[in-house]
């Protein structure tokens, strides 16, 4: 799409970059020209033409704009692989959902905090549904390596669908200004094996991040202790 833009481009451009040097070489004043050329009040032909084109370039543009915008938000019926994701101040939680997957047998997540960054595991060429929710504010989900973001809105959950395609390890963060702690709500994404993904679920549930960490319980972290009260 942006390719084909930047060409469609370059061609009006370079048409309009023609006409301007044609008119000039053409028109341009003799030894024994009046001192202006005449005068012509209007030209409805000519009118016509740089009234529509114009929209007919941008009826195109829009056309291919709606079906990129499409493709890249349509989700698969069966994903491979379903991952929910949950915003909070100012970290995220991860909750790999493999209880019905035979190879795996069970959920597991992991809790991000400031101090410590959570690590997301996709497997390579498999489609991955990531669910998008937040405890508390506005937070935004962005892997700048994939060129694609949702926004986390409370009361909204949001999804997608991504087929990772090169093995690596990739920063992620918070795209949404969230709150005082916004610049440190990082995260890496690995993108693994599907052997190495397994391994890792099973890792985390053994190692205390077994089953799925509701919204509810994440929201309820999120919320200030009350200090306790003084008997007298």
């Amino acid at each position: 799409m942006w390719v084909g833009a930047w060409i469609a481009s370059l061609a009006v451009g370079a048409l309009v970059w023609g006409l301007i040097g044609w008119a000039v070489v053409r028109y341009r004043r003799k030894e024994g020209d009046a001192p202006a050329p005449r005068q012509t009040t209007y030209h409805l032909p000519l009118e016509l033409l740089y009234t529509l084109v114009p929209f007919l370039i941008i009826g195109v543009l829009f056309f291919y704009t709606v079906k990129a915008s499409d493709a890249m938000v349509e989700q698969n019926r069966e994903p491979d692989t379903t991952i929910n994701v949950i915003g909070q101040k100012w970290s995220w939680t991860f909750s790999y959902m493999e209880a019905d997957n035979p190879d795996v047998g069970t959920d597991a997540h992991t809790i991000g905090t400031v101090e410590s960054l959570p690590d997301l595991y996709l497997p390579v060429d498999h489609t991955v549904r990531i669910n998008l929710e937040s405890a508390d504010v506005i937070h935004s989900f962005w892997v700048p390596n994939f060129y694609f973001k949702r926004d986390v809105i409370p009361g909204h959950p949001n999804s997608f669908d991504v087929t990772p395609n090169r093995l690596g390890t990739y920063d992620g963060k918070c795209a949404e200004l969230c709150g005082e702690k916004h610049a440190l709500m990082l995260f890496k994404v690995h993108i693994v094996t599907e052997e190495e993904y397994e391994a890792k679920v099973k890792e985390i549930a053994a190692t205390g991040g077994a089953g799925e960490r509701k919204l509810a319980e994440a929201l309820q972290a999120t919320l200030p202790t009350a200090a306790p009260q003084e008997h007298k």
